[in-house]
Parts: structure tokens; sequence; C-alpha cells
């Protein structure tokens, strides 16, 4: 606990989901009292009437901006247009109207969807306006980055502090199993479990293999994200990460391993792979408010895995 967060008005968008969980988790644990969640049901966020509403009922200091509408490599190709159109109007609208009420501090996540398809790895954050994002989910990757733009812009002209983070792939407990929309390893958690159950020889997975991917766990993200909010300052964004990355064949054969599924992995080559390699520069972190990742990959798999387990019982 500090003495930063008692007393201050915190709003956590997207607070119900499966990071904003955690990071109210975190709030909670860092010592904030006063933490108001608008949820979709009651705020709907890609309108001006439900950002303003939100902003009267919860009148924050500080702003945590996680709501967004995301999902795997399918559901972007799938949702191009929505996930540009909602992610970009909710976030250029929300941030433009917290500046207007007085908010004191925004918080922006970002998304590592914005780097270019084939940035050098590491991703430095310098990197991210070197090239076009892989093309699968260039729509979200794009939208996201453009609240970059807006937040920095908002920094020059208006005296508003916005700081941007760029998450790595996420994963955890409570993360998205749904096949339609999951990202990979939740994915590939249910293809395995779910095979082992049924007793099937074999699970059909996206791609080559090839491609690579670095992970963190959602409560270290969470971490992350709350400490950003209490000591970041400045303009550039900050990337949030573990540092090291893993081939998607090895990640396959080690959700196959920890779900004891013993079946054949086939690998369906007309499926897109996505970016080739994914892994970040996590020093501007490190350095600039003391995050480093403390939760080992395998670990956090395991707890992932036994989580989702109890819950498709």
């Amino acid at each position: 606990m500090t003495d930063f967060w008692p007393g201050r008005r915190v709003m956590v968008t997207g607070g119900g989901g499966f990071l904003g969980s955690a990071v109210v988790r975190r709030l909670n644990e860092a010592g904030a009292t006063d933490i108001f969640v608008p949820r979709s049901r009651d705020y709907d966020l890609r309108t001006r009437d439900g950002i303003d509403r939100a902003l009267v009922d919860g009148r924050p200091d500080l702003v945590i901006h996680l709501a967004a509408v995301v999902g795997g490599i399918g559901a972007n190709r799938e949702n191009p247009g929505r996930f540009f159109y909602e992610n970009a109007i909710m976030g250029i609208e929300l941030m433009e109207q917290a500046r207007l009420a007085g908010v004191g501090k925004y918080v922006q996540i970002g998304t590592v969807c914005s780097y270019p398809k084939f940035t050098p790895v590491p991703f430095r954050e310098d990197d991210i306006w070197d090239g076009y994002p892989e093309e699968t989910n260039a729509p979200y990757g794009l939208a996201k980055k453009m609240l970059l733009v807006q937040g920095q812009a908002y920094r020059q002209q208006y005296g508003f502090d916005v700081i941007y983070l760029i998450p790595v792939n996420l994963y955890g407990p409570g993360d998205n199993f749904d096949p339609a929309s999951s990202h990979v390893i939740p994915a590939l958690i249910k293809k395995c479990v779910d095979a082992r159950e049924a007793g099937a020889d074999h699970v059909d997975v996206w791609g080559t293999g090839s491609a690579s991917r670095e992970f963190l766990y959602v409560d270290d993200a969470a971490e992350a994200i709350v400490l950003a909010a209490e000591r970041c300052e400045g303009a550039a964004p900050v990337n949030l990460g573990v540092g090291h990355e893993i081939t998607i064949r090895e990640l396959v054969e080690l959700i196959a391993r920890l779900t004891e599924f013993d079946g054949e992995i086939r690998w369906d080559s007309t499926k897109p792979d996505g970016q080739p390699r994914r892994a970040l520069d996590t020093s501007r972190a490190r350095e600039g408010f003391g995050f480093v990742a403390k939760t080992g990959f395998e670990e956090g798999l395991r707890r992932t895995i036994n989580w989702y387990e109890r819950t498709a019982e």
C-alpha cells in the first residue's frame, strides 16, 4: 500500500473483464478505496451519453481505460470494421470528455498489435511508427495507436496527463475461452482439455507453428498498470511484458504436456500465423516505474489450466 491511492477516485473502464478484474483487485491491495467500474449494461461507452453519465456518476480523479472490443486472429478477420470503429470511437470520446471533466490523470491501454508486422525483436517503443501492422489485426491495432497520438496531442496542447501502456499478449485464470473470440492460449488449452476428455486422437491448430509470441500473466499486467498509474510520467509509450518469446509450436507442445493430452498435433498451414515474431524490450517499464514480471510462464499456464478445468466441469 502507498499513500497515493487512499481518497483518490478511480474509474476503471472494462473493470469487470479479464484484465479489468485483476486491475481492480490490485487497486484494492494498493489502498484504493473509491473505485468506480462502469458496466456496459449501464453505460455504453461507445456513445457520448454513456460516457457523460459514467464521468458524472464516477467523478474520477484518475481514469484507467481498459474497455475494448478484442479477439484472436479469427475474430479480427471477421470484424475489422467493428473492431476499428468501436475501439476508436470509445477511446477518442472518453479521453476528450475526461479532459473536459477535469480528470487529473488518464491511463490509456494500447496493444502490441499496433507494432509493424516486421518489427525487429525485441520491439522497442520507438519502433512503433516504422511500418504497417500485421494485416489480420491492423484495424484494431491502428485504432488503438490513434489513442497514442491523441494522448500526446492532448498533453502538448492542454497539459492533459495521459500515459500510454502497451501490454503484450495476456493470459491467466478468468480468460476468454470462447472458441469464436479467444486468444491463442485459452484456445489451445480448451482444444487440448476437450480432446483429452473426449478421447480424441488429435487436435487441429492454425498456422505452421513457426510464429513466436510473448505472454504476460494477467496479475503481473495488473501490477504494471497500477504502478504506472501511480509513478509513470511523460508522453512516451511504455511496453509491458516479460522480455522473451516462445514459438507457437513450443507453446502447443507445452500446453499438451501440462493438460496431459498425448494425441497428435495437426497443423493447418492454410490458416494465417499472424505476426511472425513478437517479443518486447521491457527496459522502459523497469527503469521508469520499477515493473518486472514475477510469474514464471509454466506456473502461470498451470494456474490457467487448473482454473479452466474447475470452471468447465
